[in-house]
This record gives structure tokens, sequence and C-alpha cells, in this order.
């Protein structure tokens, strides 16, 4: 299990204000990218390589 006791947790800048119905980031962890649901700070967390975690925000980018 990773070590998150250093993450800096933050929400997406679309999320709005639709009750805290979204996900929060750390991306500021050496070789991690943690995600966990920010209605349950406590809860789980899925973990991602830098790589993976940049291949799933681009494969989910609007093309606008």
């Amino acid at each position: 299990m990773a070590d998150l006791t250093d993450a800096q947790w933050r929400k997406s800048t679309r999320s709005g204000s639709n009750g805290g119905d979204c996900v929060e980031v750390a991306d500021n962890l050496p070789g991690l990218v943690a995600v966990r649901d920010s209605k349950d700070p406590a809860g789980p967390t899925l973990t991602f390589s830098p790589a993976a975690w940049t291949s799933f925000v681009r494969a989910t980018e609007s093309k606008h």
C-alpha cells in the first residue's frame, strides 16, 4: 500500500457546486498519482503511475 501521508489533494477546476460529487487527485508524490472520492476522504484510494494517469486524462479529455 502506498504511503499517502504527504499527499496534497485537489479537486478538478471543473468541479461545480454539485454537492461534492467529484474526485480528488494527489499528483505531488514521486512516481505515484492517487485518486479518491471527495465525499469519503478517509476511504479507499486508487493509485496510478504518472504515465498511466496521463494516458487516462488524455483519453477522457473533451474534444471541443
